[in-house]
């Protein structure tokens, strides 16, 4: 837990860069790290905040781009099934190595075909494996994997073992509290219990159950309440296992918050849809005072990696649309969105769609300026 990881003031400061001296004082307790080894390279994983994975949104093209927001933040990629990478024919696994600390999301519910699937994980670098076990979709639970597994421990349990036997790189869960009728704390505990007893010593909790009969995924993401407390129990009845929380979390202050009970915070869809708020992620969680790029200079940072997609055969909409909230809240914002959601599908798109986006943002604050300078109200 990191009780005291954040000054009192930090939200009190015009912007991230007046945090720096606050944090010199600030150290990360080397039992809330991670060393392991993978591929040959040993490296320090910190989770203490992550993007959640989610899927078709979580994709290596988004990674691509929040990480050059967040050098720190832990980021997962959308859920892929064991079938898809034993008999798919695609490249399922791919990314770039500029994503990393990055963690596969894997979907499956047998143990040999999961630790292959694991193998190949640790194989292709990434920094982690986690077995979800809580999407509620009927695709998934047709599968018998996602949320329904929360009724099978000990299915998930000989998942973990014969994963840990055959990688070195850490083996996690994300569930849910609950499912159906099965939502009491003390089921939550058996399963907890169970999987930690076979060697997982990392589970990320979101804190609504899932009704896997009658709500729909959407509506198992916002119908079921938020049960912050049951979460911060569990570690408190299980100090020695890693504790993260999902689910409702909307702010670096909530997150402070929430780190104050347990080890680490999972941020879903307020990232993708505000993308930016990742940029007080590293000097407030990691005591990283390097210097944050601006939204512009994030913008320019992508150039060459959508040149080269493109030169690889791919559209720039591939990428471009996990850009289009990277101006929320900020003048001319809804005019770069307008502008990449018009032009960006086009097969012709090049490039140029983020170099004339943000020559048209630019164009739009420049005059918001002027109508502010006037005394005018902006268009």
């Amino acid at each position: 837990m990191y009780p005291s990881i954040v000054p009192s003031g930090y939200f009190q400061c015009k912007n991230v860069q007046e945090y720096g001296k606050m944090s010199e004082n600030v150290h990360l307790k080397s039992d809330e790290k991670q060393l392991y080894k993978g591929s040959g390279v040993r490296r320090e994983l910190d989770r203490r905040f992550s993007v959640a994975p989610m899927l078709d949104w979580t994709d290596k093209h988004c990674r691509y781009f929040l990480r050059q927001i967040s050098q720190h933040t832990l980021l997962y990629t959308e859920m892929v099934t064991t079938g898809a990478i034993i008999f798919g024919k695609g490249d399922y696994l791919a990314f770039n190595q500029a994503e990393h600390p990055v963690a596969l999301q894997l979907g499956g519910s047998d143990p040999t075909d999961m630790a292959r699937c694991a193998v190949e994980a640790q194989t292709y670098g990434y920094d982690e494996v986690n077995i979800n076990v809580g999407c509620p979709s009927d695709r998934v639970q047709n599968g018998r994997f996602g949320a329904c597994l929360m009724a099978e421990p000990k299915t998930v349990a000989q998942c973990i073992e014969s994963m840990q036997a055959s990688v070195d790189i850490p083996v996690t869960v994300k569930s849910r509290i609950g499912i159906d009728d099965m939502d009491e704390y003390q089921d939550l505990t058996r399963f907890i219990e169970t999987v930690a007893d076979a060697g997982c010593n990392t589970f990320v909790v979101h804190a609504r159950k899932a009704w896997l009969q009658g709500l729909s995924p959407k509506q198992n993401r916002d119908v079921p309440p938020l049960m912050y407390d049951r979460v911060y129990q569990l570690k408190q009845e299980f100090p020695d296992l890693h504790i993260g929380i999902n689910g409702g979390i909307n702010t670096l202050e909530q997150t402070a918050e929430h780190l104050a009970h347990v080890d680490s915070v999972m941020i879903g869809r307020e990232v993708y849809s505000n993308p930016y708020i990742l940029a007080g992620v590293d000097q407030l969680f990691y005591q990283d005072s390097s210097p944050v790029k601006t939204r512009i200079e994030v913008v320019q940072a992508m150039l060459p990696y959508v040149e080269q997609h493109i030169a690889d055969g791919g559209r720039v909409w591939h990428v471009a649309r996990h850009m289009l909230g990277l101006f929320q809240g900020q003048p001319g914002g809804r005019i770069w969105r307008r502008f990449l959601s018009q032009n960006g599908t086009q097969k012709s798109a090049g490039v140029e769609l983020l170099t004339n986006g943000l020559d048209a943002l630019l164009e739009a604050q420049t005059k918001a300026h002027q109508f502010q300078a006037e005394g005018k109200p902006s268009a």
